[in-house]
């Protein structure tokens, strides 16, 4: 038995589907159990799975969880359990939020939880609003302004600056309970909303960057994407002007639900809530003026697995370990990508698009997508830049990671849904990315040798010279010199090719330079 797990690891280890860490997240609608694989800073979702036990549906009239809710959410969770006891996984968090928190029979609720061998957290509200604005900074490095974490039974809001969060305030304005204050109209609920952060005393500075996190907050995003005809796909990142915004929850609010359950993506549930959240977002905006609006959907869940890194690690970069973690187990080693990325780093278009950290990135994906059949390789190569969950990253830099992988492999023409993305320059530095990557890789394939017995450099603004050592100047073949003329004629360079008896001497004469 032992011997068939070592294998099963290994096998998971190496496809990137080994569980190692879940969360179970007991909330007020939804009983979720999330298996996490990948780099802890950017862990990837494996398996997630919900019953919408709705647990917290009548706090509001009897201050207690249903039976028939508690009879659901328990199936759920002995099914989950079990899982977990399947797949003998080591780090388990269960937390439980407003509904369990809330209920007058909440800890009997949480006691049958416990019978189970799992183990529940009650958290408090300032808690789950830290935990939010957690995930949050994990997601938006750096990211200053206000957290609006929307679930079933509340609503906290949390400052963040300086990569912290300030105490934040829960409050009963959670999609179940925001039912109870609608009015005859929409200013008369709007009023009732009002008044309820009025009571909780929460006041912010206006101007700073609204983030929004939860399910429905999402489902709003994947509304206004589909009517913008946006070319991506995940809500994450999404942002809209507060003009935008205002815009958005107008049009929600007035539609009572009508025809927001058509689009596949928005639950029947999520478009049942929406008209209400928006009422609630008009509120926020008119209260907090903020900026823009953002859509994580880094919460909760993500909250809890950065809190538990050490600080080390939550300064890693999440785009470089995220991709990085992918591309290993797609024949690209980061040591790899470092290598090509420095390889080519001289001859980089200079100007305002891009970082070095993008180029990293870039360079990772397009040496993974050459491990894919030469007919699939781009339009694959091509969604994993647009379409796959990379943290950190604006829509600009995806379309710039997708023009790097089409140069990597001399695809001139780029979709209209990478072209709508990033202004032209920016797709043509990419492009040229993309180029130098090819050079790189066709030239040595993969020899270790090849970086240190060869250089690119741009001389005198005029040439994009490449330097052999002698003994291996016979590495410089026909593919290699289109290859080289190919990426001059980008870089409006003439191209030259030179063996040389001294190839350090080469390289310490261009760094003086």
């Amino acid at each position: 038995m032992a011997v068939s797990r070592r294998h099963a690891d290994r096998q998971g280890a190496f496809s990137g589907n080994r569980v190692e860490r879940a969360i179970i997240d007991i909330g007020s609608n939804t009983v979720r159990l999330v298996l996490y694989g990948g780099s802890p800073r950017a862990p990837v979702v494996l398996f997630n799975e919900k019953v919408t036990a709705m647990l917290g549906r009548e706090i509001g009239r009897t201050g207690r969880l249903a039976d028939e809710a508690i009879d659901l959410a328990m199936r759920g969770l002995r099914r989950f359990a079990l899982l977990l006891s399947e797949l003998d996984v080591d780090q388990v968090d269960v937390v439980a939020t407003a509904a369990s928190r809330e209920a007058v029979n909440g800890s009997e609720f949480l006691a049958q939880v416990a019978a189970l061998g799992l183990a529940p957290r009650l958290l408090s509200g300032e808690e789950e609003a830290e935990l939010s604005a957690l995930g949050v900074i994990g997601a938006f490095p750096g990211a200053k302004g206000i957290v609006a974490d929307l679930g079933g039974g509340s609503l906290e809001l949390v400052q963040i600056s300086d990569n912290r969060a300030a105490p934040g305030t829960s409050m009963p304005l959670g999609t179940l309970r925001l039912t109870e204050l609608l009015g005859d109209d929409a200013a008369k609920s709007q009023a009732n909303i009002d008044a309820v952060i009025e009571r909780a005393g929460v006041t912010f500075t206006p101007g700073a960057p609204l983030y929004l996190v939860g399910g429905t907050w999402r489902a709003m995003a994947v509304f206004a994407m589909e009517q913008r005809h946006y070319p991506l796909t995940d809500p994450h990142g999404y942002t809209l002007s507060r003009e935008e915004a205002v815009r958005l929850a107008q049009e929600i609010s007035g539609s009572q639900g009508a025809g927001l359950g058509g689009q596949p993506r928005i639950s029947e549930m999520r478009a049942a809530n929406l008209p209400v959240a928006a009422l609630l977002l008009s509120v926020l905006l008119d209260r907090l003026k903020p900026s823009e609006v953002v859509f994580s959907s880094w919460g909760l869940r993500e909250g809890l697995i950065y809190s538990r890194l050490d600080v080390d690690a939550q300064r890693r970069d999440p785009l470089l370990a995220g991709v990085g973690e992918f591309a290993t187990l797609r024949g690209c080693p980061p040591v790899l990508a470092a290598r090509v990325a420095g390889w080519t780093a001289d001859v980089v278009p200079k100007g305002s698009y891009g970082s070095e950290r993008l180029r990293l990135a870039a360079t990772m994906l397009a040496l993974a997508s050459m491990q894919i059949e030469p007919n699939l390789r781009v339009a694959q190569g091509i969604e994993w830049s647009l379409h796959k969950r990379w943290i950190s990253v604006t829509a600009s830099e995806r379309a710039m990671l997708a023009a790097a992988v089409a140069g990597n492999a001399n695809r001139d023409e780029l979709p209209r849904e990478v072209t709508d993305l990033a202004p032209s320059e920016a797709l043509e530095a990419a492009t040229c990315w993309g180029l130098a990557i090819r050079l790189c890789r066709r030239l040595g394939a993969r020899s270790r040798n090849l970086f240190q017995l060869s250089s690119l450099q741009v001389e005198n603004s005029q040439q994009l010279v490449l330097s052999i050592e002698e003994s291996h100047a016979a590495l410089f073949g026909i593919p290699n010199e289109k290859d080289l003329q190919l990426l001059a004629g980008h870089l409006g360079l003439a191209p030259q090719f030179r063996s040389v008896k001294n190839i350090g001497a080469v390289r310490l004469d261009a760094y003086s330079k």
